[in-house]
């Protein structure tokens, strides 16, 4: 079957789970998590080429839905892999070498996921439903979350963690956009979308609510939810009163923007100098 006819199986499962006992509605969700491991689905889409910067990704609800349904239908196993003894109800991706991926023991992708040719996971963690874009490095206890989408290119350094979203189903995940670097520790979650060749310097947290306060120009510019595309961001406080007194409230600064005409790895050198970056 299709996707397209698995899809009003998996919805029709979700709104009742009692469906699940019908081997129709089972096997829907097991071909729609099938399909996701492969690539030929993803929790979530960018938007055209030629849209413009605010244009918001669209979320596959149907797809977490069977995610969250393939939670259901599982039981738990243990599996070996070399001296590693697993106990868990997901198992582990297999066919790396044959998708060009490497990953460095006891780094883990769970099947679900989708990594493209040239994706290296360094002790790391790639959860289900995530996709991690070409050429991509999820470096040394860097996390991907579920279904958090990562762009081609990008650089999750050292101990990054990249939130999961499965629910509500309709909410979107995490995105990292193409060509981004995200600075060690940095924490992105809560649906956050970083645009393209954004620069995250270490220690940044960005929540739904944290305010991004873009400092380069006369006059504070504020965002929520969005990092703009090319931004270079470091952590940063503001001032707030409360009733016992005036507090500082975490915030991240948009301190400048990486050259959108020069190469990537040249404009990211030119960023961690002009700015003094951390990562």
């Amino acid at each position: 079957m299709t996707a397209e006819e698995d899809r009003p199986l998996v919805e029709a499962a979700f709104a009742d789970r009692g469906k699940l006992g019908d081997d129709a509605h089972a096997q829907a969700v097991l071909r729609t998590v099938a399909r996701l491991d492969r690539g030929e689905l993803r929790v979530a889409s960018p938007p055209a080429d030629d849209a413009p910067e605010s244009a918001d990704w669209t979320t596959h609800a149907w797809t977490k839905q069977a995610i969250l349904l393939y939670f259901g239908i599982r039981g738990m196993e243990t599996f070996e892999v070399g001296p590693f003894e697993f106990h868990d109800k997901i198992p582990l991706k297999k066919g790396l070498a044959e998708q060009k991926v490497r990953v460095v023991p006891p780094g883990v992708i769970r099947y679900g996921a989708f990594c493209e040719p040239g994706v290296i996971v360094m002790p790391g963690y790639v959860n289900i439903g995530a996709r991690v874009g070409a050429g991509t490095m999820v470096d040394t206890w860097a996390t991907v979350g579920s279904c958090a989408q990562i762009g081609k290119d990008c650089h999750l350094a050292g101990g990054v963690g990249i939130g999961g979203v499965l629910e509500p189903p309709g909410a979107r995940p995490v995105v990292v956009e193409d060509g981004v670097f995200v600075g060690s520790r940095a924490v992105i979650v809560e649906g956050m979308r970083v645009g393209k060749e954004a620069v995250i310097g270490a220690g940044v947290v960005l929540t739904s609510s944290t305010a991004i306060l873009d400092v380069s120009g006369p006059e504070i510019v504020e965002h929520r939810g969005r990092v703009p595309a090319r931004s270079v961001v470091i952590p940063g406080v503001r001032s707030k009163k409360f009733p016992a007194g005036e507090m500082g409230i975490p915030c991240a600064l948009i301190i400048g923007k990486r050259n959108a005409s020069t190469d990537r790895k040249v404009s990211l050198n030119d960023a961690l100098r002009d700015f003094g970056v951390p990562v």
